[in-house]
């Protein structure tokens, strides 16, 4: 039989069943965070078809992947302040409302676009098949070709909505993480805070693995399967030119951020706390008579917390973990892409089904660990430096998994203004529909590789193949070419890159809840929600809004040959692949080098004031924040 707990309030008495009632607050906010999470992996794992749609540099997707954090960072500290002084359950599921809102606006793009245009597609106005891949000398093929290329005029709304959509996300996140972990940390046990907070991360960790999983199974469907038959579908999957049904995952997302945050709305103010050792809390916690800290005290506060040496180090150290996790989040995918030549539909599943199980897994054991060994602050400083110095070990060998450029005439390794071969093919400057040639030699076009003829399966819908083909020598005749591209011959590369990728994300996911757990025992306990506040805001400016432009800009600077729109660069083609991994992976052990500075500097610290407190202990006084106190345990 459950006994109730009676919480007063003002005149009002408050009846629930103790225990259950904190119990599923975690689960509901364990559950909540990882739909939040989905947006957020869903949006990255859609990113590199979402630049191939709309014609976006990974620049452009990299300010559209970390605009989110601009109306967080604009509100997460003010709102952290309040912490326990104000309604948090209602707060979240406010902010979990508004979030469901910027999900269903980031949808709204494919609704307002016209139909996805692409090379050899059928025209609008023509209704007719255009063939301007083949080697023909006409002036009518160009002119028709450039009436496909010419994008609609609702794109030049689809970014502004895309980073609306963002910034309502970034806003409604505000409450959600602050005010759930110092609620939970509240009200739980301090023997069974880590648990809980290893729970907590964990299960939202999985929310960008469902993101990627779910990005995985939508970008199998073609984007405009709500605007045309599977017949008018032609293209397949695995041509660069595919683009798969983005849109879908944001809306379904929507529908799961609006249930979960519903029970929010019922929560009470405060909660039992827990009993030391027990899960079930029979005592209330009680709250200071002040309750409300006028604005002129935040000053105070903050400093405080930001003279703190350990805290200031770990949270370096954390964003230097952020922002590794925040570039490879939302590049990733688009590195497995070019580098092994796999479908974005695969690449997610790499991501959400390998990498991200596995970093759930080290939070977990992470957490199990601080709870079982009951590890105190300098142990859990030892664990983060142990972790981040073997990541380092595990993160150098992925500088070699990979090759070079596939050969492409006319673009790598050698670049000729034109190919004399199909100088009078009058091929479109703007076409893209690669093929590759028997030769082994990939071109942008089967009109660039000078071939003259193409041979349809017998629905006559889909090219089998482009012969007669004057670039393509084949023991002194003309060659064929296969439709679609020759790909990277670094696919047996693949296996171990995403054992040794696993791993480096496993190893310094056990840093997670440590490095939590020495910031929530380092600050005063009124500061807690103040102190987690702080640490998201510097999340957010230092490692979430610049990281993702900086992955992006550095991966645009490899990119050897860019699409082109009316004479306006868009995606990029071709990647010069040495690059793009010595830089995009570069940056990652940049990052973890960095984490690794952060946390051996703080377990100095904390071995150090170790070694302090063991002298004054022996002068007769002791440091207590910060200051001489007598030590009166000799006297006892």
């Amino acid at each position: 039989m459950v006994n109730n707990v009676n919480f007063k309030k003002g005149t009002t008495q408050i009846h629930y069943p103790k225990g259950t009632v904190f119990e599923f607050f975690v689960l509901c906010h364990g559950m909540l965070q990882l739909a939040q999470l989905l947006v957020s992996g869903y949006l990255k794992s859609s990113i590199s078809t979402i630049e191939r749609r709309y014609g976006f540099s990974s620049q452009k997707s990299g300010i559209l992947a970390s605009f989110n954090e601009v109306g967080n960072t604009l509100l997460i500290v003010f709102v952290s302040f309040f912490g326990s002084r104000v309604h948090r359950p209602r707060f979240i599921g406010g902010g979990a409302l508004v979030a469901s809102l910027a999900a269903l606006t980031m949808a709204m793009p494919h609704f307002i676009s016209g139909p996805y245009e692409y090379t050899d597609h059928i025209s609008r106005k023509s209704h007719t098949q255009i063939n301007t891949q083949i080697c023909k000398n006409s002036s009518y093929l160009l002119l028709q070709m450039n009436s496909t290329l010419l994008p609609t005029s609702t794109w030049q709304g689809v970014f502004p909505l895309l980073l609306l959509g963002q910034l309502l996300l970034g806003i409604g996140s505000v409450p959600i993480q602050p005010f759930g972990i110092s609620y939970i940390d509240d009200y739980a046990s301090k023997r069974n805070s880590p648990l809980y907070l290893g729970i907590l991360l964990a299960v939202t960790s999985i929310g960008p693995a469902f993101g990627f999983m779910m990005g995985s199974f939508m970008l199998r469907f073609y984007v405009d399967i709500d605007k045309k038959s599977k017949v008018e579908i032609t293209l397949e999957r695995q041509d660069p030119r595919w683009v798969g049904a983005w849109w879908l995952g944001f809306v379904v997302a929507a529908s799961f951020l609006f249930l979960t945050s519903l029970p929010y709305l019922f929560f009470p103010r405060q909660m039992p706390k827990e009993k030391a050792g027990d899960l079930i809390g029979r005592q209330m916690r009680t709250l200071p008579s002040n309750i409300f800290f006028p604005l002129p005290g935040f000053p105070r506060i903050a400093l405080r917390t930001l003279r703190n040496p350990i805290y200031l180090l770990v949270v370096l150290a954390q964003v230097n973990l952020a922002a590794l996790v925040a570039g490879l989040a939302t590049f990733m995918s688009k590195f497995i892409e070019r580098q092994f030549t796999q479908t974005a539909s695969f690449s997610n599943i790499m991501i959400g089904g390998v990498s991200i199980p596995m970093a759930v897994l080290g939070i977990v054991l992470g957490g199990a660990l601080m709870r079982r060994l009951n590890i105190p602050t300098r142990g859990s400083a030892l664990i983060c430096v142990t972790a981040i110095l073997i990541c380092l070990f595990t993160a150098m060998p992925l500088l070699l998994l990979g090759c070079s450029t596939q050969r492409v005439a006319g673009i790598y390794p050698t670049q000729p203004k034109t190919l004399a071969c199909s100088s009078e093919c009058s091929c479109p400057s703007e076409a893209f529909n690669p093929v590759c040639g028997s030769d082994g030699v990939e071109f942008v076009s089967p009109c660039q590789a000078g071939c003259k003829n193409k041979i349809l399966d017998d629905n006559n819908s889909k090219v089998l193949n482009y012969t007669d083909c004057g670039c393509i020598d084949v023991n002194g005749s003309y060659g064929y070419a296969l439709p679609g591209t020759c790909g990277s011959s670094c696919k047996h590369f693949l296996l171990p890159f995403m054992v040794f990728s696993a791993l480096t994300c496993f190893i310094a996911s056990l840093s997670q809840t440590p490095s939590y757990m020495m910031i929530l025992r380092t600050v005063k306990p009124e500061d807690k929600s103040f102190a987690v506040g702080v640490q998201y805001m510097l999340f957010r400016v230092l490692a979430f809004l610049p990281t993702p432009v900086l992955y992006g800009t550095a991966i645009d600077t490899t990119c050897i040959l860019w699409g082109k729109k009316c004479e306006r660069n868009t995606s990029c083609y071709y990647y010069n692949m040495d690059l793009f991994r010595q830089r995009f992976l570069g940056l990652q052990l940049f990052f973890i080098c960095g984490a690794f500075v952060c946390f051996l500097l703080s377990f100095l610290v904390l071995r150090h004031r170790e070694g302090q407190q063991v002298q004054q202990a022996g002068q007769g006084y002791v440091m207590v924040d910060g200051e001489k106190s007598p030590d009166n345990t000799s006297c006892k």
